[in-house]
């Protein structure tokens, strides 16, 4: 039986500016459960990084309800959301984000240091998650010194040591060439039949066709959603 990890019911978003008011998401219904991989698509301005904002934590709805792990979210304090955000959600971004004057051990670490682990416990899972995106022997470099497609596989595994119940992506190559895109896509889809949780957006078909299930946005409101058949892994 599929177990909701995310579930969204009537979701709105509407900023108000200059006494102007847009409307970036409307009537959301959306669920993705324990192990799937979900693609959000759409055009550019269609309400994509909104929701996936929303997904995370970094913002919230102006109606409806959101439901993570069966915890109602959208009436937390902000102390509760950042709480929750760390030890739930591992985010990666298109920037990467990563700390330019930290190493690569370090900007791992980081996020860890908030939740009051031991040195030895970080340690256990800082060189844990290098080694699932095979990045362990650049450990002590910092990111200037790596290739784009290199930080984004730190970037992934800083969203993995915290373990967390769901990989957050935002147009993760959107800042890499082909290649590099290709290669971090296929880390996406072995950490998915791992057993990791993914919702990636991406504006890409190519990369869409990588997750199970690909949710169609179009002014905020969801049109379509298509599953992806794969074919079985080779023997």
């Amino acid at each position: 039986m599929s177990t909701a990890l995310l579930r969204m019911d009537s979701v709105t978003k509407v900023f108000v500016t200059d006494e102007v008011e847009t409307h970036a998401l409307a009537g959301i219904h959306l669920q993705i459960n324990k192990g799937e991989y979900v693609a959000i698509s759409g055009p550019s301005g269609c309400g994509k990084s909104t929701l996936l904002s929303i997904l995370g934590l970094l913002d919230a709805p102006t109606g409806g309800t959101y439901q993570l792990n069966g915890t109602p979210v959208q009436s937390l304090n902000l102390a509760e959301r950042a709480r929750i955000r760390n030890r739930e959600i591992g985010f990666i971004f298109q920037a990467f984000n990563l700390i330019g004057d930290l190493t690569v051990y370090e900007n791992i670490e980081l996020p860890l240091t908030y939740r009051g682990l031991s040195a030895a416990e970080r340690k256990k899972r800082v060189q844990h998650s290098l080694e699932r995106v095979g990045m362990l022997h650049r450990m002590k470099h910092y990111p200037p010194q790596l290739s784009g497609g290199q930080q984004q596989r730190i970037a992934v595994a800083r969203a993995l040591a915290g373990d967390p119940a769901v990989l957050l992506a935002d147009e993760p190559t959107g800042n890499l060439d082909s290649q590099n895109g290709e290669q971090v896509m296929t880390l996406l889809s072995d950490l998915h039949r791992a057993g990791a949780t993914i919702c990636m957006v991406t504006h890409d078909p190519r990369y869409a066709r990588h997750a199970d299930r690909t949710v169609r946005l179009f002014d905020g409101r969801i049109v379509a959603e298509d599953t992806t058949s794969h074919p079985p892994p080779a023997r």
